[in-house]
């Protein structure tokens, strides 16, 4: 199997997503009420971290691409 990059963004997406669902799940089976007015932006605002979170890890990827130089090894800074 192929490896990949680990993308953290995704991560949170999938929790947020995940969160939601058994939230929704709660309210239905009468175990917990949530205010309908609530839920929409709390998901709205997961999804907006997880795009913060995935601009982070971008920058940090590419940071560290511009340090390492061709031969993979880190490059001398000053």
């Amino acid at each position: 199997m192929a490896r990949h990059d680990f993308e953290p963004g995704r991560l949170v997406i999938g929790l947020v997503l995940l969160g939601g669902g058994l939230a929704y799940l709660a309210a239905a089976d009468g175990r917990w009420h949530i205010p309908s007015y609530l839920l929409l932006p709390v998901l709205a605002g997961g999804f907006c971290l997880a795009g913060l979170v995935s601009s982070l890890s971008f920058a940090a990827r590419r940071r560290r691409a511009r340090l390492t130089d061709r031969d993979g090894q880190p490059e001398r800074l000053g």
